[in-house]
């Protein structure tokens, strides 16, 4: 089993993991971190394809020109509504086209390009910001979840409880806040650890629906124990949408 036991290769692959995002946060250099999020988001677009069902095979170099423009364009959380409206103008011309092909353009798209975003207005400690409150939040919840959990959460994913997710989510809005604070007030940086933590649940859900519709057990293989790209960062895609835009709003 090795000193880590079963969970070893999960727990490597999330220390490398980890190390790397911590450098290349150090470094904070704008064209890196556009490199590193243009392949997560390449590699997240491909996995969302297949748990889609999209039986296209021509929209990746659609993304890949969606993420060049995200360099140049000031408002990259924006770029996917205006690919809303091509794509909504491409199905009002062509009767062929289905609407099915542009979910991978909402999901990972946005929540990618609204981390990028972020990144670009409120600097690299906001990225560190939403990876301590999402990660606090998944390990919050499997550690309560396993030692007191009773209560299934829901359905879609039968091993969260009840006290898992409450756990999870104080853990992380009160560790999260603490990090929130070189940005914003304690009151703001309350509410947003709050928030973030919450719809982080959610994102581990959504990606969870999609897997069960699909009929698979992970997103990918890419990962050794954790699975593929979207298995890793479900919850950093609905946190990061919601701490931008709260940030605009309340700060």
């Amino acid at each position: 089993m090795g000193i880590f036991g079963e969970h070893s290769e999960r727990i490597i692959t999330g220390l490398v993991l980890v190390a790397f995002v911590l450098t290349l946060g150090f470094i904070d250099n704008f064209f890196l971190m556009w490199l590193f999020l243009g392949a997560v988001y390449l590699l997240a677009f491909k996995e969302a394809v297949r748990l889609f069902g999209v039986e296209k095979d021509n929209l990746l170099p659609l993304a890949v020109a969606l993420w060049i423009v995200a360099a140049f364009y000031p408002y990259g959380d924006d770029l996917f509504v205006l690919a809303g409206v091509a794509y909504a103008s491409a199905v009002a011309f062509n009767k062929n086209i289905a609407w099915k092909d542009f979910f991978p353009f909402i999901y990972p798209t946005a929540g990618i390009l609204f981390i990028f975003t972020m990144y670009q207005e409120y600097g690299v400690l906001s990225l560190l910001w939403l990876l301590v409150v999402v990660a606090l939040t998944d390990v919050g919840a499997y550690a309560v979840g396993k030692s007191i959990g009773k209560t299934q959460f829901c359905e879609t994913s039968p091993n969260k409880t009840m006290e898992g997710v409450v756990g999870g989510i104080a853990v992380a809005t009160f560790g999260g806040m603490f990090v929130g604070l070189s940005i914003v007030d304690f009151g703001v940086a309350f509410v947003i650890s709050f928030a973030v933590a919450l719809s982080s649940i959610f994102g581990d859900l959504f990606e969870s629906s999609l897997k069960r519709g699909a009929g698979v057990k992970d997103s990918g293989d890419l990962l050794p124990g954790h699975g593929g790209i979207l298995d890793r960062i479900d919850g950093y895609l609905f946190g990061a949408i919601v701490m931008l835009v709260l940030l605009r709003g309340l700060v």
